[in-house]
This record gives structure tokens, sequence and C-alpha cells, in this order.
């Protein structure tokens, strides 16, 4: 029995060697090759940080309808919403308001969002403000400009407070060197 468990093993274990051999040379040629395929997250700085989060909301818009019924306004067209620095334009905003209807708890921007802080400042589809964390989160198609750099996902988380922001969802950037 011995015998045939030598005979056995031995084409199954040169196959696993061969194969261990070949993805020993293939994947540091793969990892020079395609390095962007694995990042899915990265973390850069975003606006200046320094905004009071319960600082005056200033909102400019075409029309409002406010519901005492749910507690929300909603404010379209050509939206312009302040706060400190930062600055987000849309066509609506959906302002929801404290279950005791005093706060604001959350900022809702669809139809295309821009947000500016700074010298910073990003596109995509939407934008939801949590007023009460100082948290901002975009989604779809998100483009983030920082001077000459570029970087594009799919969500952006930024905190308002540290001026930080949180790429996820195929990172893809093109950073410029300030060398021609």
């Amino acid at each position: 029995m011995p015998a045939v468990e030598m005979a056995v093993s031995r084409p199954f274990r040169a196959i696993a060697m061969a194969s261990l051999a070949a993805l020993s040379l293939a994947l540091p040629a793969a990892l020079l090759i395609a390095p962007p395929a694995f990042a899915q997250e990265t973390s850069v700085s975003f606006g200046t940080g320094s905004g009071d989060t319960k600082a005056p909301i200033n909102v400019d818009s075409d029309t409002l309808s406010v519901s005492q019924t749910d507690g929300t306004a909603v404010f379209e067209g050509n939206v312009k919403v302040a706060q400190n620095d930062m600055k987000l334009s849309a066509p609506r905003v959906l302002v929801v308001y404290n279950q005791a209807g005093d706060e604001i708890d959350r900022l809702e921007a669809t139809g295309g969002v821009t947000l500016v802080s700074g010298e910073d400042a990003a596109e995509g589809d939407r934008a939801d403000y949590d007023v009460v964390n100082g948290n901002i989160v975009m989604r779809g198609n998100v483009l983030l400009l920082q001077g000459n750099s570029t970087i594009a996902s799919e969500v952006m988380h930024v905190d308002l407070d540290s001026g930080s922001a949180r790429m996820e969802g195929r990172v893809r950037t093109i950073l410029q060197s300030g060398k021609e």
C-alpha cells in the first residue's frame, strides 16, 4: 500500500511544485504591471478641517417646500448650501430635522452635487451630510480635485472636523508632481 501512495502522490507533488514555481515568477510581474487593481481605498486630506459643524447652515434655492408631518424641507432649483468655508450645490436638497423639530439632523443632496471646502472640490451623484456628526458621504462617480491631482472613486467619506476624506470603491488617481 505505501508504494501506491508514493506513486499517486508524486505526480500531484510535481504538478503542485511546477504551479508554485510558475506562480512565484508570475506574481511579482503581475504586481509590477497592475498595482492599481488592488487599490480599493485611500485616505486623503479634504478642506481646511477648521469648520464648526454647529455653525448655521445657509441655504439659497429657487423653491422651498416644508412638510410639518415628516419634519422635512425640500429645496429645489439651483440649491446653494454654505456652512463656514464648506459650500455645496445641487439641483435638490432634502433637509431632515430631528424628532423634536428644532435641529437639522441631515441634508440629502441629489441630482449631481458639487462640494467645495478650502482649495479642494469634489463632484458626485449625491451627498448625504450627517450634520450631527460632521460627516459627508458622497456617492456615485465621485471625482476629487486637489490642485493638479485628481482622484476618482465610487464613494468618498469626509470628516469635516478633521479635514480628512476616505475614498472607496475602485479608486483611480492621477498625481501631478508639479515638475514639467
